[in-house]
């Protein structure tokens, strides 16, 4: 008799011979809970190793430049709360500034330390929550709890401020919707006074805790010139090393008059992001205690009723409201609006994620011939092939949430 053929192998004969190997495509993304955003990464992996990262961006893709060449410049403002949805009012700061270095304005005095105090705000609000997604991500759960608690007193003074929470709409060309509320500096000192400490307790919970350095001490480190040749920003930059912040490279609204340091550190890993944060959230308070102490009195917009209107007070005088009527008329029910010189220009500021450009060309109407963004998003994203590769499939997420991508500045 012949013997039964065996159809399995023992697991010495298995490893005697050559097993080969087989790679695994895996989707990390679109779903929000994974990526923070609409975000699509496509990952090769070798076992546990990323052997190749492809990003794909696009899913929320809104036409913000196309539908602003169909605006007027100040209805674009409404535009710029939906890019970079957690720091909206620096969106509304750059834009309105870019049109008006376009036109040769100048703000007053007033309404430029309310935008800077308002700007620096919004850093936090930016920071803190990114610090806290961050730490989520890794497992330490309620520093996020912490950091949505000071979000929603940030949100609170926003709301006071400019009517909304969110979609803020707050600026205007050569001004500002209307002037900060009386309890103002109240609200943000005792929001101030509660921030500091929750930043502290912050540090004290993630500096030392054993998870959160391991998953991001020496991950995804980036050298210096390489940072720079992504065309990295901000915290980004600054992580590796890099002196670059354009207010105080290129200083606009009086941030030359403020006293604040510029944050760096070397390394440019996960770790060094955190840290950059953390540390500029202690500047930013700095800053905002700089400009209440100093707020200028005055008008929050130039006087200039081609640009902006007349109060409404001065439209019902008797004799001397025509004027400003008219002004109403042409601006606002025929919607001639603010109409700078032909030109172009580029205009940037220092957004919560790094340097936000503008460019803009003007054919002499009320309406943006050409307007293209310089997202900070759109510049680290692309570096996160470069920091991935080579790694483990848990760093993914460890990266990732050292990056802040916002998807709505990513897509545009």
């Amino acid at each position: 008799m012949t013997e039964p053929r065996r159809t399995t192998m023992t697991i010495e004969e298995e490893l005697e011979g050559d097993l080969g190997t087989k790679r695994m495509l895996v989707n990390f993304g679109p779903q929000h809970p994974a990526t923070h955003g609409t975000l699509r990464n496509i990952i090769e992996l070798d076992g546990e190793k990323v052997v190749k990262l492809e990003p794909e961006i696009g899913y929320l893709h809104s036409g913000f430049e196309k539908i602003s060449e169909y605006r007027t410049y100040n209805q674009t403002v409404t535009v710029t709360d939906r890019m970079n949805y957690l720091s909206p009012l620096c969106n509304n700061v750059g834009f309105s500034l870019a049109v008006e270095e376009m036109m040769g304005i100048k703000v007053t005095p007033r309404c430029a330390a309310i935008r800077v105090a308002l700007c620096e705000l919004s850093r936090i609000a930016d920071h803190i929550l990114s610090v806290g997604l961050q730490a989520m991500d890794l497992g330490a759960f309620t520093v996020m709890l912490w950091t949505f608690i000071e979000r929603e007193k940030l949100y609170d003074i926003f709301e006071n401020v400019t009517g909304a929470r969110l979609t803020t709409s707050y600026t205007r060309v050569g001004g500002l919707l209307k002037d900060i509320p009386p309890d103002f500096e109240e609200m943000v000192r005792k929001f101030m006074e509660k921030c500091s400490k929750t930043i502290d307790e912050i540090e004290a919970v993630l500096n030392g805790n054993r998870i959160f350095l391991d998953r991001t001490i020496g991950v995804s480190p980036i050298p210096r010139d390489v940072a720079i040749s992504f065309g990295l920003s901000g915290p980004m930059l600054r992580a590796c090393g890099v002196p670059y912040d354009v207010r105080k490279a290129r200083p606009y609204h009086g941030y030359e008059n403020y006293q604040f340091d510029l944050v760096t550190e070397e390394n440019g890993d996960a770790w060094c992001r955190y840290r950059v944060r953390v540390r500029e959230m202690r500047e930013s308070l700095k800053i905002i205690d700089q400009v209440l102490k100093t707020m200028p009195q005055g008008p929050i917009y130039v006087d200039d009723p081609r640009i902006v209107i007349p109060p409404k007070t001065a439209m019902n005088t008797p004799g001397g409201g025509m004027e400003g009527l008219i002004y109403h008329f042409k601006n606002y029910m025929m919607g001639h609006g603010v109409c700078p010189p032909k030109g172009e220009v580029y205009s940037c500021t220092e957004a919560p994620n790094g340097e936000l450009g503008f460019y803009l060309v003007s054919d002499g109407t009320q309406r943006p011939y050409r307007w293209r963004v310089r997202p900070p998003s759109l510049y680290t994203y692309q570096a996160f092939p470069y920091m991935t590769e080579g790694g483990l499939l848990s760093d993914v997420v460890a990266v990732l949430s050292s990056l802040n991508i916002i998807a709505g500045e990513l897509d545009r």
